[in-house]
């Protein structure tokens, strides 16, 4: 069994990571509170954190991007 520092932090790395996945904004965002949450939770018990500052600040802050980059349709002109 793992300790709950190694589970927090596991948890931690698993939802940054589904947020990056996200489609939705809403997905994208509850994702992230529940990485604030395990890293608070690290906090609590004095445990280093697995993602260094700069980076959650960067994922944080990326909020505005498209979730979803879609392709643009094949011109008709394109497909002979």
């Amino acid at each position: 069994m793992e300790s709950d520092a190694r589970y927090y932090r596991r948890r931690a790395c698993e939802e940054l990571s589904a947020a990056d996945r996200a489609v939705t904004p809403a997905a994208r965002d509850r994702r992230l509170q529940l990485v604030g949450l395990y890293l608070d939770r690290l906090r609590e018990m004095d445990e280093p954190s697995p993602v260094n500052e700069r980076e959650l600040m960067r994922r944080l802050e990326g909020g505005n991007r498209p979730v979803v980059s879609w392709q643009p349709a094949v011109q008709e002109s394109q497909v002979a």
